[in-house]
């Protein structure tokens, strides 16, 4: 039985887990969306949580933790200056997990895990582009 034993192994080492995941999080943090499998997504998704709370703490330490797991000073900078900050007002549900299909290879089911707030951000990149005015042509008399 594997009562209070959380988290996914994923058919991997503990030290080759820790890197897929870092890299899963050091690529979910450059791109705001990635597509991946399922178990993959779900078990990222624990991870991605945490690291947003740590940047909404905001703190030497708190940018100390983030850095010891990201191994990345761009990511840890982006991480505690753009993306925390949009998640200020919520208490959790940092990232959404969606269904996306199979993987052509292998059938493996894929999904894409995004950061909630991402879709807002490209809408309001869509909102900020003025399409070109049409030419108005004069009325006949």
């Amino acid at each position: 039985m594997r009562h209070l034993k959380q988290g996914r192994k994923l058919n991997r080492t503990s030290a080759h887990r820790k890197s897929l995941l870092r890299n899963l999080m050091l690529s979910l943090i450059r791109h705001e969306r990635i597509r991946t499998t399922d178990a993959k997504a779900k078990e990222l998704r624990r991870v991605a949580d945490r690291m947003v709370t740590l940047g909404k703490r905001a703190d030497l330490s708190a940018r100390r933790r983030a850095y010891a797991f990201l191994a990345s000073r761009d990511a840890v900078k982006k991480l505690f200056d753009q993306i925390a900050p949009r998640f200020k007002s919520r208490n959790g549900g940092y990232t959404r997990v969606v269904k996306f299909g199979v993987r052509v290879g292998d059938a493996a089911p894929v999904s894409v895990i995004e950061f909630s707030g991402a879709e807002a951000q490209a809408k309001s990149r869509k909102q900020r582009r003025k399409p070109a005015a049409k030419k108005e042509k004069p009325a006949e008399s």
